[in-house]
């Protein structure tokens, strides 16, 4: 059986790494042992950020419709109450452009949540 020589193969696989280290700062961009740990770690972290970044988004898109909906004299709470009654089924990402882009559009859906609340909800808020 003949030899076989394992180079080509091992030069494309350090060849992957490196390419994916571009950029890293010192030994961790050139030298492989180290380059490959590095680039593990940042896979790692990139995986569980972009998880993160859902949360991130959600939390911010959140914070914009609290902000748009205390303008109208509802909290973000009570205004995700009154859409659920109203039957309005937004997402909080589109709902969030529509208050940023489109005031009047919001304030009509604004309108249409607060008509869904009981009085007594109006008169706290």
């Amino acid at each position: 059986m003949a030899r076989v020589k394992r180079g080509v193969t091992s030069h494309a696989k350090h060849k992957k790494v490196l390419e994916a280290a571009k950029g890293y700062y010192g030994r961790r961009k050139n030298t492989i042992r180290i380059a490959k740990q590095a680039v593990e770690k940042a896979m790692q972290y990139a995986y569980r950020d972009r998880k993160n970044r859902k949360r991130t988004f959600r939390s911010l898109w959140i914070q914009r419709l609290n902000a748009a909906s205390r303008e109208h004299g509802l909290t973000y709470s009570r205004l995700v109450d009154g859409m659920a009654k109203a039957g309005i089924t937004i997402d909080r990402k589109v709902l969030s452009d529509i208050a940023i882009r489109e005031p009047e559009s919001f304030a009509a859906i604004v309108a249409q949540a607060k008509a869904a609340l009981p009085p007594e909800l109006l008169k706290a808020a």
